[in-house]
């Protein structure tokens, strides 16, 4: 039984504890329950679990300290916190593993207070003891709490320190988990990944390439899957390729094996530096490819106009069995926009809620509001935000922009005058709205949008582009429109075929009745 369980297999250990034991009336001992029990727990079996205990008290080893330790444990497991107190209470001897069970079921279960009366109660703690709790107050934001029972602990190891960066991490405090990350007298891979994800957290992706250039630098520990997912989406934001080329190969050489996210985040990473096609390799050699890392895929060909080919990559998406979610169609509506495919656009805009019973958020008509207003359908768009409940600024942005594009003067000065009153800070309405007034002549109402601007002390911000330049050739830019085209019209056709079948069907049915 117990080989059984440390391989991994618990459910072996039940089956040999019937099929053997049981069946050869093989009579237990202290040994046989700590392993059935822990068995019970590890599969999930409530059932089991009782049985267990049940045979615990048949055959009398429930004053047995290593087997109510058990108990404790798999009622904690379950979240029968009560049950595993009953157990604990029950017991006149208790050692240090039954208190740190018990703190440690009260800590899983959001019984953080019961957890702390637990402790104070113990004469002997371990450093268990203290990090399951420093943890568990980290865990429910209470770092004064965390703070107070760190600065008390006798011995801090790794863990202690690691939950303490973590907590301030949590809550964005750069100066404070860094301040402890540099006391700590001993580091682990957590460690610096904790540093790491809070850069990539609070977007100060440049500090985390130095992070990470201290980290190889000081060979304290190897990166692992975590290390580079932070490493590449700082690589990601900052367009930084070669960075991203060099973490790529990095990954190669230690032989870290790329799961879902790490392999997203490389082809999102190459997405944005604008290498499509080594984006697509990565894609490509993903063994088990995720809804995420379709929709990435997806809306990085949209983002570099390639509308054509984000369409087809959903296509093989349907053929691959994986169901498309809302942010599926947030990428394929996003490409439309991109590549002015308005015809598509509402193609795919229906197709969420008819077939896929996707409701539509904020997100998607701000998709097709902005598809709209960029092909000149500037009334539609107008029509389609005013169905939408709580339309946010973003949508009414949106068709200003449109309104401006195609010189729309008098929907453009309602438009902008209604942003205002959702955004009033934001300088952007009010700019347009004095162009607009610009346009026409009105220099009176000009005057009077500036003075509104200077009163409530709005300033325009200084615009900053990245550009990502690469060497085209010509016969990249000449691609044949017709495939994609021809896909969406083969799609039309055989659902209406499929309509037209079931509705032919539906009338022979009825006439033979007759």
């Amino acid at each position: 039984m117990r080989t059984h369980a440390r391989q991994g297999d618990s459910s072996g250990a039940l089956r040999f504890y019937y099929d053997r034991m049981i069946s050869r009336c093989v009579e237990p001992n202290h040994y046989t329950f700590p392993i059935l029990i822990k068995a019970s727990g590890d599969v999930g079996s409530v059932g089991e679990g009782e049985k267990g205990h049940a045979r615990v008290v048949k055959f009398g080893f429930e004053s047995d300290l290593f087997v109510r330790n058990s108990l404790i444990r798999m009622y904690s497991v379950f979240g029968r916190v009560r049950d595993a107190r009953a157990v604990f209470d029950g017991s006149s001897v208790l050692d240090l593993v039954s208190y740190n069970s018990m703190i440690d079921g009260y800590m899983k279960n959001g019984g953080i207070g019961d957890a702390r009366k637990v402790f104070d109660e113990m004469t002997d703690r371990d450093a268990f003891s203290w990090n399951c709790l420093v943890s568990g107050y980290v865990a429910v934001g209470d770092l004064v709490a965390a703070n107070e029972l760190f600065e008390k602990m006798p011995d801090r190891d790794v863990v202690s320190w690691n939950c303490m960066v973590d907590g301030y991490a949590r809550i964005g405090d750069v100066f404070r988990a860094l301040e402890l990350f540099d006391l700590m007298p001993v580091r682990n891979v957590v460690s610096w990944n904790s540093m790491l994800a809070l850069y990539v957290r609070v977007k100060n992706f440049s500090e985390c390439l130095r992070m990470f250039e201290r980290m190889m630098e000081s060979g304290e520990v190897v990166p692992n899957e975590a290390t580079m997912v932070s490493v590449l989406t700082a690589c990601a934001n900052l367009v930084r390729i070669d960075v991203g080329m060099q973490a790529h190969s990095f990954i190669k050489s230690s032989n870290i094996k790329p799961d879902v996210l790490l392999s997203t985040c490389l082809l999102t990473m190459y997405a944005k530096c604008g290498a499509m096609d080594l984006a697509r390799d990565v894609f490509n050699e993903m063994p088990v490819k995720s809804v995420v890392s379709w929709n990435s895929m997806i809306m990085a060909y949209g983002l570099h106009g390639s509308g054509d080919k984000a369409l087809e990559l959903f296509l093989e998406m349907e053929k691959s069995g994986t169901l498309p979610n809302d942010g599926t169609f947030i990428s394929v509506l996003s490409a439309c926009t991109h590549a002015g495919m308005v015809m598509e656009g509402w193609w795919y805009f229906d197709l969420m809620r008819r077939v896929y019973r996707i409701e539509p958020k904020v997100e998607h008509y701000g998709c097709m509001v902005d598809l709209l207003a960029r092909a000149g359908l500037v009334k539609s768009s107008e029509d389609l935000i005013r169905k939408v409940p709580n339309a946010g600024s973003a949508l009414w942005g949106a068709l200003l922009s449109g309104c401006r594009t195609h010189i729309d003067p008098g929907l453009g000065e309602i438009v902008a005058k209604r942003l205002i009153e959702l955004e009033p800070q934001d300088i952007g309405p009010y700019i347009m709205l004095s162009n607009i007034y610009a346009s026409e002549g009105r220099w009176d109402d000009v005057e009077h949008v500036r003075l509104m601007i200077k009163e409530k002390g709005l300033q325009k911000e200084a615009a900053s582009h990245l550009i990502h330049l690469e060497d085209f050739e010509s016969e990249n830019l000449i691609k044949n429109e017709a495939a994609y085209r021809k896909n969406i019209i083969n799609s039309m056709l055989g659902e209406l075929g499929a309509r037209m079948k079931i509705s032919f069907d539906n009338s022979i049915e009825k006439d033979s009745f007759c």
